[in-house]
C-alpha cells in the first residue's frame, strides 16, 4: 500500500484505538475529530459490521508552518490516522504526509512532511 503506512496490532479494536490516542498526543498532536464509520453508517440505516475509526489529528505549530509556506496545502489537513478491523485481524494506519505533498510543486515542503509522517509513523507502531 503506497499512500499508507500501516501495522497489524496484537491487541483488540478498542485497545488499539486508545493506545494510538495516547501515542499521538504523547508527540504533541491531537485528535480534532474521532469519526466511528460503523455508528454513522448504521445510523444512515446500512449494515456495517466492521469497527473503523478515523482520527483527524494535527500539531498546530507544524499546520501553521507549512500553511504559511502555501495555503493550498490546507486541502491535505488534519492528517488523517484509522485504526480498522479486517477478518478477525486490527490495523492502524495513516495515510502518508509524504505521499500527498508530492501532489504540491513545493520543494521545501517536504522535510515538513517527512516529519509528520515519522511522527504519525511512531504514534502507529507504540499502538501496535
Amino acid at each position: 500500500m503506497n499512500y499508507a503506512y500501516e501495522e497489524k496490532s496484537s491487541h483488540s479494536y478498542q485497545d488499539t484505538l486508545d493506545k494510538l490516542k495516547q501515542a499521538i498526543a504523547d508527540n504533541s498532536f491531537g485528535v480534532l475529530y474521532e469519526v466511528n464509520l460503523k455508528d454513522k453508517i448504521e445510523g444512515k440505516g446500512f449494515e456495517f459490521d466492521k469497527n473503523f475509526t478515523v482520527l483527524d489529528v494535527c500539531n498546530p505549530k507544524l499546520a501553521k508552518e507549512v500553511l504559511d509556506e502555501q495555503i493550498e496545502v490546507g486541502y491535505f489537513l488534519p492528517c488523517k490516522v484509522v485504526v480498522y478491523e479486517k477478518g478477525e485481524d486490527v490495523y492502524a494506519g495513516v495515510l502518508k504526509p509524504t505521499v500527498l505533498i508530492d501532489m504540491v510543486d513545493n520543494d521545501s515542503l517536504h522535510e515538513a512532511a517527512v516529519k509528520v509522517e515519522d511522527i504519525l509513523t511512531k504514534a502507529v507502531k507504540a499502538a501496535v
